[in-house]
């Protein structure tokens, strides 16, 4: 027994010692890690859980454990959020100690990260004031809420293999009706949802809107001040929007790249842009750049009167004559919408913007986007090999091509939020979620069973 018991007092040595050795190994790993990658996860913890708390009215810890933390990443799974809310103001850090960083809510502008310094400005902007008029309910979507539901949509939304992993809404909109939809639980036809680069084709939308009023022009070169003394000053606007501009910038998520110093490290996410060399010229290369989107959307408020009009602007040229009541796109601390990545909206506003498309623009019988401008986000690029439109849109993957009307687009974001847009048909069909690019789904096969329901 004695040599039981002494066998077994080593054996706890051991597993003691093996331990302290590994969060000792844990310590210095976390501690000899770049600063930078730290106060990136900690800005995109505070930013993601501050807009789902403030915009979405979600808990906050259900969004650190699905949004933030689900992807698996260690230096996630090690952040711990604090949400202050009568402060509007979310803080968080790696293990609640390292690396802190913090994002603050404005009423109708959305949540900041503001590195050091930078709150007072992010605080002090003009509110973008009331939303647009709710809506009475009664009457069909999308001047109402009641919708058309076909059973023959309603089995194909049914099937979890055509919505994909992780899907939070998934909606049906055939010849101005919504048709079909379906939610996950915890999320409704109520609940805005992230559209990531989907926020792109917003963006270029209000720039429609600017080149309507003949404010804006797709020849447009000079754009940025601090590009009057080089060859900068020849990108055209047309060259921006179709992501050929030359202009350096990593789009690598997995590393502390331009778009992530971008989105969370920097107060004015546009100058951050704007400072970038060419490394390539404009209209020969296409690079995709969420720092392209960023600076579009400096330059179409700076052809606005002043700041309070400019931060109106997407709600009054937009959002309200489309009904989009719960749309808020948000700013970054400078007063800089980030047109790349950050709008929230309800599953069926997302729709409302998709249907606005499948218009060609027009809206209750009123032009809004100048004739051709949608049929542009149908135009692939030959810089990109056809993957790219001329107009902040994607479009189906050769392998997919088949069978798909040829005015075909997507607007795409990150985890799997999709919009297929295809005017012909009068068809949109919109998907929202966290379906991680590893999951390799594709919203095609759904969208081409629908068109088989509607031959």
């Amino acid at each position: 027994m004695r040599s039981v018991g002494s066998l077994l007092k080593r054996l706890a040595k051991i597993v003691l010692v093996l331990l302290l050795l590994v969060v000792a190994g844990g310590l210095v790993w976390l501690y000899t890690m770049p600063p930078d990658l730290l106060r990136v996860g900690s800005g995109y913890a505070a930013k993601i859980v501050c807009s789902n708390v403030f915009l979405a009215g979600r808990d906050e810890n259900d969004v650190l454990a699905e949004d933030v933390q689900a992807p698996g990443h260690p230096l996630l799974r090690l952040m711990r959020v604090s949400v202050d809310r009568p402060a509007q103001r979310v803080s968080a850090a790696l293990l609640g100690q390292i690396a802190p960083s913090a994002a603050v809510y404005r009423p109708g502008l959305g949540c900041a990260v503001v590195p050091q310094g930078s709150t007072a400005a992010a605080l002090d902007l003009p509110e973008a004031g009331p939303g647009a008029a709710v809506q009475a309910g009664a009457g069909s979507w999308p001047n109402g809420e009641g919708i058309e539901a076909n059973a023959a949509v309603a089995a194909l939304l049914a099937r979890d293999d055509l919505v994909g992993p992780g899907f939070r809404a998934v909606v049906v909109v055939k010849n101005g009706a919504i048709v079909g939809e379906r939610y996950a639980a915890g999320f409704n036809d109520k609940t805005p949802l992230l559209g990531w680069s989907m926020t792109k084709t917003v963006n270029a939308a209000l720039i429609g809107r600017l080149i309507d009023e003949g404010r804006m022009r797709l020849d447009e070169r000079n754009l940025m001040p601090q590009w009057a003394g080089d060859a900068r000053r020849d990108i055209t606007l047309a060259q921006l929007l179709a992501m050929e501009s030359g202009l350096a910038f990593n789009e690598d998520y997995g590393t502390v790249a331009d778009v992530t110093r971008m989105l969370y490290l920097q107060p004015d996410m546009a100058a951050f842009t704007a400072s970038l060399p060419l490394e390539g010229t404009p209209g020969q290369r296409f690079s995709y750049s969420s720092g392209t989107a960023v600076l579009l959307s400096r330059i179409w408020m700076d052809r606005l009167s002043d700041r309070a009009t400019a931060l109106a602007f997407p709600r009054d040229a937009l959002f309200a004559p489309l009904g989009m009541t719960s749309a808020v796109m948000e700013v970054d601390a400078s007063g800089t919408f980030v047109g790349s990545s950050y709008l929230y909206a309800s599953a069926r506003d997302w729709a409302r913007f998709g249907l606005f498309l499948a218009q060609n623009g027009m809206w209750k019988g009123v032009r809004l986007l100048p004739d051709g401008f949608v049929a542009s986000m149908a135009e692939p690029t030959t810089a990109s090999g056809g993957w790219y439109s001329r107009m902040q849109t994607w479009l189906p993957r050769p392998s997919e091509r088949a069978d798909m009307p040829a005015d075909t687009f997507n607007l795409q974001g990150h985890d799997g939020q999709t919009i297929t847009v295809i005017p012909s048909r009068g068809l949109v069909v919109v998907h929202l979620g966290l379906t991680p690019w590893s999951a390799r789904y594709s919203t095609m096969p759904l969208t081409k069973a629908i068109l088989r329901v509607y031959p």
